[in-house]
Protein backbone atom coordinates (compact mmCIF):
# COMPACT_ATOMS: atom_id res chain seq x y z
CA UNK A 1 0.00 0.00 0.00
CA UNK A 2 0.84 3.29 -0.96
CA UNK A 3 1.97 4.96 2.68
CA UNK A 4 0.50 8.98 2.94
CA UNK A 5 1.57 11.36 5.13
CA UNK A 6 -1.35 14.45 5.70
CA UNK A 7 -0.40 18.06 6.79
CA UNK A 8 -1.51 21.39 7.21
CA UNK A 9 -4.18 21.41 9.59
CA UNK A 10 -4.85 23.43 12.23
CA UNK A 11 -7.51 26.02 14.45
CA UNK A 12 -9.09 28.97 11.84
CA UNK A 13 -11.99 31.21 12.18
CA UNK A 14 -15.10 30.57 9.84
CA UNK A 15 -14.44 32.40 6.63
CA UNK A 16 -10.48 31.26 6.83
CA UNK A 17 -8.19 29.12 4.71
CA UNK A 18 -5.95 26.17 4.96
CA UNK A 19 -3.83 24.02 2.23
CA UNK A 20 -3.92 20.53 3.65
CA UNK A 21 -0.89 18.09 1.89
CA UNK A 22 -0.85 14.37 1.47
CA UNK A 23 2.96 13.86 0.57
CA UNK A 24 3.79 9.96 -0.25
CA UNK A 25 7.52 8.34 -0.02
CA UNK A 26 7.20 7.45 -3.89
CA UNK A 27 5.69 8.30 -7.01
CA UNK A 28 1.84 8.77 -7.00
CA UNK A 29 1.50 8.82 -10.60
CA UNK A 30 -0.44 5.48 -11.21
CA UNK A 31 -2.65 6.73 -8.12
CA UNK A 32 -6.07 8.21 -7.91
CA UNK A 33 -6.69 9.86 -4.35
CA UNK A 34 -9.00 10.82 -2.19
CA UNK A 35 -9.44 12.82 0.84
CA UNK A 36 -11.74 11.94 3.58
CA UNK A 37 -12.99 13.58 6.58
CA UNK A 38 -14.24 12.40 10.13
CA UNK A 39 -16.24 15.23 12.53
CA UNK A 40 -16.41 14.46 16.54
CA UNK A 41 -19.12 11.79 16.74
CA UNK A 42 -19.49 10.74 12.98
CA UNK A 43 -18.45 8.54 10.58
CA UNK A 44 -15.44 9.53 7.73
CA UNK A 45 -16.78 10.49 4.67
CA UNK A 46 -15.50 11.57 1.53
CA UNK A 47 -14.40 14.69 0.50
CA UNK A 48 -12.83 14.98 -2.86
CA UNK A 49 -10.85 12.88 -5.27
CA UNK A 50 -8.96 13.63 -8.46
CA UNK A 51 -7.56 11.13 -11.23
CA UNK A 52 -4.17 10.02 -11.49
CA UNK A 53 -3.00 12.83 -14.01
CA UNK A 54 -5.13 15.48 -12.53
CA UNK A 55 -7.80 15.88 -15.63
CA UNK A 56 -10.96 14.77 -13.31
CA UNK A 57 -11.85 16.39 -9.81
CA UNK A 58 -15.01 15.31 -8.04
CA UNK A 59 -16.30 16.95 -4.97
CA UNK A 60 -18.79 16.63 -1.95
CA UNK A 61 -21.90 19.37 -2.74
CA UNK A 62 -21.31 20.68 0.78
CA UNK A 63 -17.66 21.82 -0.63
CA UNK A 64 -17.73 21.57 -3.93
CA UNK A 65 -17.45 26.08 -4.38
CA UNK A 66 -15.34 26.29 -1.74
CA UNK A 67 -12.41 23.21 -1.85
CA UNK A 68 -9.73 22.91 -4.52
CA UNK A 69 -8.13 19.11 -4.78
CA UNK A 70 -5.00 19.48 -6.95
CA UNK A 71 -2.06 17.45 -7.37
CA UNK A 72 1.70 17.37 -8.65
CA UNK A 73 3.61 14.08 -9.65
CA UNK A 74 6.89 15.57 -9.91
CA UNK A 75 6.60 16.58 -5.70
CA UNK A 76 4.59 13.44 -5.24
CA UNK A 77 2.30 15.38 -3.22
CA UNK A 78 -1.76 15.97 -3.36
CA UNK A 79 -3.46 19.20 -2.14
CA UNK A 80 -6.77 20.04 -0.88
CA UNK A 81 -6.82 24.06 -0.69
CA UNK A 82 -10.11 25.05 1.60
CA UNK A 83 -11.84 28.27 1.87
CA UNK A 84 -14.78 30.04 3.53
CA UNK A 85 -14.19 27.34 6.66
CA UNK A 86 -17.21 26.47 8.34
CA UNK A 87 -17.47 24.84 11.82
CA UNK A 88 -19.30 22.10 10.22
CA UNK A 89 -15.70 21.62 7.96
CA UNK A 90 -14.39 20.52 11.73
CA UNK A 91 -12.90 16.82 12.02
CA UNK A 92 -9.89 14.96 10.90
CA UNK A 93 -8.86 14.82 7.61
CA UNK A 94 -7.23 11.95 5.54
CA UNK A 95 -6.10 10.89 2.39
CA UNK A 96 -6.22 7.42 1.02
CA UNK A 97 -4.69 6.02 -2.47
CA UNK A 98 -6.62 4.32 -5.10
CA UNK A 99 -10.17 5.25 -3.76
CA UNK A 100 -12.97 4.09 -6.03
CA UNK A 101 -13.79 7.10 -7.58
CA UNK A 102 -16.87 7.91 -9.74
CA UNK A 103 -16.66 11.21 -12.26
CA UNK A 104 -20.31 12.13 -12.98
CA UNK A 105 -21.60 11.37 -9.52
CA UNK A 106 -20.19 11.76 -6.41
CA UNK A 107 -19.26 8.30 -5.40
CA UNK A 108 -15.77 7.90 -3.48
CA UNK A 109 -15.33 5.13 -1.84
CA UNK A 110 -12.02 3.70 -0.12
CA UNK A 111 -10.44 0.60 -0.71
CA UNK A 112 -11.34 -2.51 1.09
CA UNK A 113 -8.96 -2.56 4.62
CA UNK A 114 -7.58 0.57 3.78
CA UNK A 115 -4.99 1.62 5.92
CA UNK A 116 -5.56 4.93 7.05
CA UNK A 117 -2.72 7.14 8.41
CA UNK A 118 -3.16 9.98 11.10
CA UNK A 119 -4.87 12.24 9.56
CA UNK A 120 -4.58 16.11 10.13
CA UNK A 121 -7.01 18.06 12.24
CA UNK A 122 -8.54 20.66 11.09
CA UNK A 123 -10.51 23.10 13.51
CA UNK A 124 -13.18 26.10 12.40
CA UNK A 125 -13.79 27.87 15.32
CA UNK A 126 -14.61 31.43 16.25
Amino acid sequence: QLQLVESGGGAVQPGGSLRLSCAATRDIDDYEIGWFRQAPGKEREAVSCISRTGGNTIYEDSVADRFTISRDNVKNVVYLHMSNLTPDDTGVYYCAANPYCAWHEFVVTPAPFYSWGQGTQVTVSS
